[in-house]
């Protein structure tokens, strides 16, 4: 669902601009602090993983990287089996307030 003015759902998904227009309402600033703001943030989480450690918003959630080891794939196409090399992951891992706002316990 995505914010808009009206405060009503009118789609499945919100995009960067929409979600621009819902912080500057919510915290009663500008588009462009809030696209500053916004930016700041998510390139601070992309450097901080990237390095190695871990970004923890309470009641949000948890952002890292993973080891994923090497394993064994097949070719779709082909079936044939492929060796899938060990790469680094970035993950996210919701926390106790994201899951319960999405699925509250009735």
């Amino acid at each position: 669902m995505h914010y808009n003015a009206a405060n009503h759902c009118e789609d499945t998904q919100m995009n960067k601009g929409e979600l621009v227009d819902a912080i500057a309402s919510k915290a009663s600033v500008t588009k462009k602090e809030a696209d500053a703001i916004l930016t700041a943030m998510v390139d601070t989480i992309l450097e901080t993983v990237a390095s190695g450690d871990k970004v923890t918003i309470v009641g949000f959630g948890s952002f890292e990287a993973r080891e994923r080891q090497a394993r064994e794939g097949r070719n779709p196409a082909t079936g044939a089996a492929i060796q899938i090399p060990a790469t680094r992951v970035p993950v996210f891992a919701p926390g106790k307030g994201f899951k319960d706002r999405v699925a509250p316990e009735e």
